[in-house]
């Protein structure tokens, strides 16, 4: 067994007030990718300079595209930067990671792309990077891989590597403390989905499980408090442990079909990526529990995930999938339909699904019948 998880992690409130000592040990000039919250971006760069950086400071729209990483990468190679500070939501973390490792390794970013790419392997450690988590979902701060949009294709890609992974996760609690409502409940369910998905996966070990068990009680009986009542700290902090694991989780165990699917619809809709696998998460936990038993394959790990999730011990499935459909709809989760999404794109969205990296973590391989099975129920 291999583990990996960023160097270094801190989990603490005001933990981001520590931003600009922790930068200063990486050099003197960095660069600060962000999101769209003006107040924020202006008291973090305040953090920056008054421990004497030298900041040059991009905001990132949306997912980050192939043109828009070399972009930057080229701007940050002409201020030569030391190092790369990403404050903000997956996407923005992603780009981070993507910027950061393109500074020490040569060629085109194409070379370590997956799918439209060649997949090379990493050669060289990234430039330090520091990951600053805003939202409550992704854990993309523990990951050792990033997404990329091809829009062209109505594709995501990754590249992965240990090699890329943060020198330093930075989660303070009181950063999410603004999330919206829709933004708590789809990144909060993308969390479930990845502690779930990671604890079924037949690549599970006993130390991810460690962190799924945990993880997933919290997202339990906390999701929805942070749902209803934006400033409750303590649902807060259980939200941030619980997207921590599900990156830890994930780096280290993989996911499954849900993530299977979630990656060629995010490609082809403007769909959220954790509003997705909210809606599929239950029906496809539902249709790998029926294939286990129907092949006669152990369940076991099945049924202490729904005493996890029922917390009654009686190990009954049919409860605590009801319990996840219950989440997605007191969530307002809406279903693939509200995305334009029909049943004539179902064969194309399984065929992409079929060879998305994250089926092979499923408990058991999936056939045309239970992958369409899945879709109709999600419509």
């Amino acid at each position: 067994m291999e583990f990996f998880t960023a160097e270094r992690i801190i989990f603490e409130r005001d933990a981001v007030t520590r931003l600009g000592e922790l930068a200063k040990a990486y050099g003197k000039r960095g660069c600060y990718l962000h999101g769209r919250q003006e107040d924020q971006i202006q008291s973090i760069r305040k953090i920056l300079l008054e421990n004497g950086l030298e900041i040059c400071d991009f905001q990132i729209h949306g997912e980050p595209t192939i043109v828009d990483v070399k972009e930057l990468v080229n701007k940050c190679k002409a201020y030569k930067v030391d190092f790369v500070i990403s404050v903000g939501g997956g996407s923005v973390i992603d780009t981070g990671k993507t910027i950061s490792m393109m500074l020490t390794n040569p060629g085109d970013l194409e070379d370590y792309l997956e799918v439209v790419g060649q997949a090379l392997p990493i050669k060289f450690r990234s430039a330090p990077f520091i990951a600053v988590p805003t939202t409550a979902g992704t854990g993309s701060e523990v990951t050792k891989n990033a997404v990329l949009s091809v829009p062209e294709k109505k594709i995501k890609v990754s590249l992965r590597g240990s090699l890329i992974l943060a020198r330093i996760a930075l989660i303070d609690p009181e950063l999410t403390l603004s999330l919206p409502k829709e933004t708590t409940a789809s990144t909060g369910m993308d969390a479930l989905t990845q502690l779930i998905e990671p604890f079924l996966s037949i690549k599970a070990n006993p130390m991810v499980d460690l962190f799924c068990r945990d993880g997933i009680a919290r997202v339990i009986r906390s999701l929805s408090s942070a749902y209803k009542n934006g400033g409750d700290i303590y649902a807060r902090e259980d939200m941030c442990w619980a997207s921590l694991y599900g990156g830890i989780a994930l780096a280290n165990a993989g996911l499954g079909a849900v993530h299977g699917f979630a990656a060629p619809i995010g490609g082809m809709f403007d769909a959220p990526h954790g509003a997705v696998c909210a809606i599929l998460l239950p029906k496809v936990m539902l249709v790998n529990y029926k294939a286990m038993k129907k092949r006669g394959l152990d369940t076991s790990k099945f049924l202490e995930l729904s005493n996890i999730v029922t917390g009654n011990g009686q190990g009954n499935m049919e409860e605590c999938i009801d319990i996840i459909q219950s989440l997605c709809e007191d969530l307002h989760i809406p279903r693939l339909r509200a995305y334009g999404i029909t049943e004539k794109d179902l064969p194309i969205i399984i065929g992409k699904a079929k060879i998305s990296s994250s089926m092979k973590g499923n408990p058991l391989q999936l056939d045309e019948e239970d992958l369409t099975e899945i879709l109709i129920n999600s419509l």
